[in-house]
């Protein structure tokens, strides 16, 4: 790994919204251009990967879907199991804090993106379809695992049936998953010579405005580092190493079950090892009230968050490499 593969724009910018938390400084970006940057971001990930796909069968589509939808799954659930069987926590934090593992993170797996080409590394496009489908399966096994636990204690609150279908209904209909999917069945359905009008704004700005988007987040991330100590060792080890595990068997996968390329592997990887900071801590609030926030977003933004952008995602190009 050298060093100059870290020297990007985006992730210098990233660190130096933690630094500025760092040093006290009144630096702030105002949450409303967060939102519009991150609206921005997905629309063009979204019709890049359309475009794409338009070249593409769909039952050349189908493996990665279900790679997709299976770690969607069996993420969430072991890192339920390691939480609750190795940590102090309680089986509802456990749950809440899985559910963030099995989701995925918009924002690094753009950084990855951004990291492949800025090396003339290609990749191919299923991986952005996969970004699209991984968000709400996790969700939806959060709040199954949760009415589990609540049943197996006989709590009062069990959640009714039509609670039930307002997290699945909300978790189907995220913000992020209509931004990505819409904006890829546009790409895919209407003819590049169409496009062309809207391209330049999506792509010659896009590596300027994700450099915004990671000032943002790191001073986000900036601010919960001085939650470092609530987690207690436990956690903190749990997000790092369990992202390199899962980026690991993310980055096997698609060498060797989906037959991708070292930069579409590393992609696959990325999903795998992400942890999402804005679609399900809203979900998570709802649905398990009596989860601690201050524990899965220190995890899932202060500590997998940087770490996969300054360092996991350079771990999973070598160890792709070596494949």
């Amino acid at each position: 790994m050298q060093l100059q593969s870290l020297l990007m724009p985006s992730v210098l910018f990233f660190l130096l919204g933690m630094l500025a938390q760092l040093v006290r400084s009144d630096l702030k970006m105002p949450p409303e251009l967060v939102k519009s940057l991150t609206v921005y971001l997905l629309i063009g990930i979204g019709i890049h990967g359309g475009q794409q796909l338009s070249h593409a069968s769909f039952g050349e589509a189908v493996p990665a879907l279900m790679v997709a939808l299976g770690l969607g799954v069996i993420v969430p659930v072991i890192a339920y199991q390691l939480i609750w069987r190795l940590s102090q926590l309680d089986k509802l934090n456990a749950v809440a804090i899985a559910a963030h593992y099995g989701s995925v993170s918009a924002g690094t797996f753009l950084t990855a993106i951004a990291f492949l080409e800025s090396l003339n590394i290609d990749y191919e496009k299923y991986p952005v379809m996969m970004l699209a489908v991984m968000e709400s399966p996790a969700i939806l096994i959060g709040l199954y695992l949760a009415n589990n636990v609540r049943n197996s204690i006989n709590a009062e609150t069990k959640g009714s049936v039509s609670q039930r279908w307002s997290m699945l209904h909300e978790s189907l209909t995220n913000g992020s998953i209509v931004l990505l999917l819409g904006s890829m069945l546009i790409g895919d359905v209407v003819p590049e010579k169409n496009l062309q009008s809207v391209l330049p704004f999506f792509q010659q700005m896009f590596m300027g405005v994700l450099s915004l988007f990671l000032l943002a987040m790191g001073i986000e991330a900036g601010k919960k580092l001085s939650d470092f100590k609530k987690t207690g060792l436990f956690l903190i080890s749990f997000g790092i190493l369990v992202p390199l595990l899962l980026g690991a068997i993310g980055v096997t996968l698609g060498r060797e079950l989906l037959g991708y390329s070292i930069g579409g592997s590393v992609l696959v990887g990325v999903l795998a090892a992400s942890a999402s900071y804005i679609a399900v801590p809203p979900a998570m609030r709802i649905a398990i009230p009596e989860a601690n926030p201050s524990l899965y977003l220190t995890l899932s933004l202060g500590i997998t968050f940087p770490f996969n952008v300054v360092l996991g995602i350079p771990i999973y190009l070598y160890f792709a490499q070596q494949l």
